[in-house]
């Protein structure tokens, strides 16, 4: 068994380097903040479905890609050896607003857009565009 410093970052890698094999879909081990950035990415598009396989102790994330859109280009904004905070004024558009940075707050993960409307800032987890 091997153990990751990054279980985000590992997700994001995965996805990056499935669609760019061209698969379908990719699995990850499963935890409650990979499910709940998984189901925002489907809320806003990104992906197409996300669905948990496995018994409890060995749970997976099966991530099913979006076909309407290319590519993610995904980059991790916050690392585990260098955290990314900002204020809610102070949160950026990714991609002139065609992209979407993830943003966890007191209130959960949550887009940009999201986070400037309630005035809440918080962590950059990353950005996909």
């Amino acid at each position: 068994m091997t153990y990751v410093n990054d279980p985000i970052g590992d997700l994001l890698t995965r996805m990056r380097n499935a669609q760019h094999a061209r698969r379908k879909s990719c699995r990850a081990p499963h935890s409650n903040i990979k499910v709940e950035l998984c189901q925002l990415l489907k809320r806003e598009g990104w992906i197409e479905d996300i669905e948990i396989v496995g018994e409890a102790p060995k749970q997976e994330i099966e991530v099913t890609f979006s076909k309407e859109k290319p590519v993610l280009s995904i980059r991790r904004v916050s690392t585990p050896g260098r955290r990314y905070y900002t204020g809610a004024q102070e949160i950026k558009k990714v991609e002139n607003g065609f992209g979407i940075a993830v943003i966890t707050t007191s209130q959960g993960l949550m887009t940009d857009r999201e986070a400037r409307k309630k005035h809440i800032g918080g962590e950059i987890l990353c950005t996909i565009s």
